[in-house]
């Protein structure tokens, strides 16, 4: 079996450093034969390699150890103990060994490597030598002893330098006498301590080294020194620089605090604000945060590949009150020029550190007297420029100062200031892209909502419309106020599910069709009922159509809550059916606040349930609020987002008097809103009118044709008593046309009413259901021209169903047919 010495031992410095011969090594296997065996072992043992290798390792003990006193060696990673071996010569040798266990899964099993040193197992006195020398010399860290008047005694080179004195001008000396701050009153009182109870102390001092302008982070170790008899003879100091682990730890605190502080809102100059809040006074002294001009451009364009930029400073931050190093105010727009540390960042898209003496720095500011007089008022000595770029898009520049903080920046300063700045950078573009969106959907719902309350007589209204919060985006809230045939009014209020532009255009959407089904005259429950069909159609549209929603947007099924109410001031009664929507609240002329029970119908969407309708009388001068969830839901103000408390702050709102309703409506939104609402609010308010009874009259007409030429003088001799003389000839032609197509086309009973409002109405009702419609008469045709003749002399006409049949009315203008 062969020798084995170099391949069976860790690559290392050759024999001629480490004289291999100096430590007898052999190797045994899990079998107990030897494989293994050096040079040194021979000169133990006396055996050469071929006699030896392939024995038993037992055949080398001086005596069998008993089966009982041996340990688990299987289970060893390491043994060590005093072995009485046999010399070849047959002399008994007592021997240290320390004896490594090694696995070889591979090949079954293992192997012990054993090692005995053959000299140096006693002190020597160039020991005391070598621990002289590790102590003055240590490259680990600095160290120092004090005696037990905690005067220092000793100190090692990196003391010295620490301190920049030498250990004899240190020697008897306190170590508050020798650093003079409170890192050096922390460590005496610790040393004291140690002296006092014998324990380890430690602590972290933060020391500038003499010639260096950064702190240095310390951490300090002081330990007893003991005499033979345990007494405590001294303390020893070991300082241990802990400065880059330091400086790393903070950049890792202030990256993380950038990420709780930047970007906590959806607002450009806030997010810039929060960047430069974070850099100073942990990274910079001065901070500006400036945006391209141009961004102000609804059409982006690139940054031109020459000249000057203009950027519009939007956040700044200092050390000094009041930020008296900037030189441009907040929201102006400066030009800098070309081959300023500024544009070369922005145009090269890198991050660059620049000292004041630098050429750019000095021909940047030549130019600029101001920047020139604010580096040499504040000693401005070190520059950083980071461009803010996100998503391809080159947004702006940030500039980092320093001139109180002596030590100039870094690689590693300009390294986290590229982070903060490309944090900060996708929070702007964020905030940015959202204000863009924001306010094409703020556009698009104030246009989608009524621009003027329509002219009509039945109630008095006011409304408010109130959006939500940046956070929430905007919604689809809306009202209406829509007049009616006959006097009548209808007033809506609606919440669409959801925020953004796609909310807002559902909102139009269903505005819309809310108008058109009113213009036909449906009823409330009716009404809700094709528009929870328009609703299913919308919700399957979205599901099948491919498009992303935006930032603050939200998109998928379309849902919408609904209340429609028809107020009659002839009958002074209101009509009311709801969808999901939050119930009205009336304010009787006594100031009485209720809230209406109207029955809860579905939202709508869901399809295929009914709505009910609830008709109630209402007093002249009664107020019916209407209102979206946004208002009684959005408030915070520690009591949580009960409903109930909301409706309870909404019914005191409204039932103190004021002086108008537009008062009254911005009292609700004080009382009842946040100052930052988390959901679109919408309030409409009205006042109920009642028309007297003289200025309606109302005729029932037998059906027969005799009673058309009746019917036509009592109409005539109401319109004598209201005074609208001028208006009898048109009226006579609208009663006998409306009355003779009654009698002749549908059934009883019929019935001629006159309204006198802001405009006269004619009303003729039947017992059929069967609409009438225009239609073009050819020229020897006898009849057909009726319709048309309505409609060319009345401002508009329409009919309506009721209860027994319909009703055909037509409405013209009366103002200036007075006498």
């Amino acid at each position: 079996m062969e020798r084995r010495i170099v391949d069976d031992r860790k690559a290392g410095p050759g024999p001629h450093v480490v004289g291999e011969a100096l430590t007898a090594r052999a190797i045994v296997d899990e079998h107990g034969t030897v494989t293994g065996w050096n040079d040194g072992a021979e000169q133990l043992l006396g055996y050469a390699p071929e006699e030896i290798l392939g024995r038993p390792a037992a055949s080398l003990l001086a005596e069998e150890p008993a089966a009982r006193d041996l340990p688990p060696f299987a289970q060893l990673p390491r043994w060590h103990g005093t072995l009485a071996l046999r010399h070849r010569d047959g002399r008994r040798i007592e021997s240290g060994v320390l004896a490594h266990h090694h696995t070889k899964p591979e090949h079954g099993g293992g192997e012990w490597l054993l090692f005995s040193a053959l000299t140096g197992q006693e002190p020597e006195p160039v020991d005391e030598t070598l621990v002289r020398w590790s102590f003055t010399q240590s490259p680990c860290c600095a160290q120092a002893l004090y005696d037990t008047r905690l005067r220092l005694r000793r100190a090692n080179e990196d003391m010295e330098r620490a301190v920049a004195l030498t250990e004899a001008e240190m020697r008897g000396l306190r170590i508050t006498e020798i650093v003079d701050d409170e890192a050096g009153e922390r460590a005496e009182q610790s040393m004291a301590r140690v002296l006092e109870t014998g324990d380890p102390q430690y602590n972290e001092n933060y020391l500038r080294v003499a010639g260096e302008t950064r702190e240095h982070a310390w951490s300090v170790f002081m330990a007893p020194l003991r005499d033979q008899e345990g007494r405590i003879q001294g303390v020893c100091l070991s300082a241990h620089d802990m400065s880059d682990q330091y400086w790393a730890r903070k950049r890792l605190q202030l990256i993380a605090e950038a990420g709780r502080r930047i970007g906590s809102t959806l607002d450009v100059t806030r997010t810039a604000h929060e960047l430069a809040d974070v850099a100073v006074p942990e990274l910079a002294d001065f901070i500006s945060v400036d945006l391209l001009a141009s961004l102000d451009d609804p059409y982006e364009r690139p940054l031109p590949a020459a000249g000057s930029l203009s950027l519009r400073r939007i956040a700044h931050q200092s050390v000094h009150p009041g930020i008296p190093e900037a030189a441009v105010a907040l929201g102006e727009v400066d030009e800098y020029p070309e081959g300023s540390p500024p544009v070369e960042s922005l145009r090269s898209g890198r991050a660059v550190l620049h000292q004041a003496t630098a050429p750019a720095i000095a021909e940047w500011i030549v130019q600029d007297p101001i920047r020139a007089s604010r580096v040499r008022d504040f000693g401005i000595h070190s520059v950083m420029t980071v461009p803010l770029s996100a998503r391809g898009t080159t947004l702006g520049v940030a500039v980092f100062i320093r001139h109180r903080r002596p030590e100039p920046f870094q690689e590693d300063d300009l390294v986290l200031a590229e982070e903060l700045a490309s944090r900060a950078a996708v929070c702007i573009d964020n905030a940015r892209r959202y204000t863009r969106e924001r306010g094409t959907a703020v556009t698009l719902q104030r246009s989608l909502l009524p621009q003027s309350m329509p002219e009509q007589a039945a109630v008095d209204v006011a409304s408010r419309y109130l959006p939500a919060g940046a956070q929430a985006g905007v919604g689809g809230d809306w009202f209406d106020v829509i007049p009616l045939s006959g006097a009548r009014v209808a007033l809506v209020v609606g919440d669409v599910v959801g925020h953004g532009i796609h909310a807002s255009a559902a909102m139009g959407r269903l505005r819309t069709a809310v108008r058109t089904l009113a213009d036909i005259d449906l009823p409330p429950d009716e009404l809700l009922t094709h528009l929870d069909d328009l609703v299913g159609r919308l919700s399957t549209e979205a599901e099948g159509a491919e498009w992303t929603a935006g930032d603050g947007d939200t998109s998928g099924d379309v849902g919408a809550t609904c209340l429609y109410a028809v107020y009659d001031p002839v009958s002074r009664r209101c009509t009311l059916a709801r969808a999901g929507h939050p119930l009205p609240a009336v304010v009787s002329p006594d100031g009485t606040v209720e809230l209406l029970d109207v029955p809860a119908g579905p939202p709508l969407g869901l399809g295929g349930l009914p709505f009910e309708a609830v008709e109630v009388e209402l007093p002249e001068g009664s107020l019916l609020a209407l209102y979206t969830n946004g208002l009684i839901e959005s408030r915070d103000d520690g009591v949580g987002n009960d409903i109930d408390e909301g409706v309870a702050r909404l019914r005191r709102a409204l039932a103190g008097p004021a002086a108008s309703l537009d008062i009254l409506c911005d009292r609700v939104l004080a009382a009842v809103l946040p100052q930052r609402p988390s959901d679109d609010a919408a309030l409409l308010v009205a006042r109920t009118r009642g028309l007297d009874t003289d200025r309606v009259a109302s005729w029932d007409v037998a059906p027969e044709p005799a009673a058309v030429a009746e019917t036509r003088k009592d109409a005539v001799a109401q319109l004598e008593q209201w005074g609208l003389t001028d208006a009898v000839f048109v009226t006579e032609l609208i009663v006998s046309e409306l009355v003779t197509n009654a009698i002749r086309h549908a059934e009883a009973p019929v019935q001629l009413r006159l309204i006198h409002d802001r405009s006269l109405i004619c009303e003729v009702s039947d017992g059929s259901s069967t609409a009438p419609h225009m239609r073009r008469a050819r020229t020897f045709d006898e009849g057909g021209r009726g319709l048309l003749l309505v409609a060319q002399l009345t401002k508009r006409w329409g009919t309506r169903p009721n209860a027994k049949g319909k009703t055909i009315w037509a409405e013209q203008s009366v103002e200036q047919s007075r006498k």
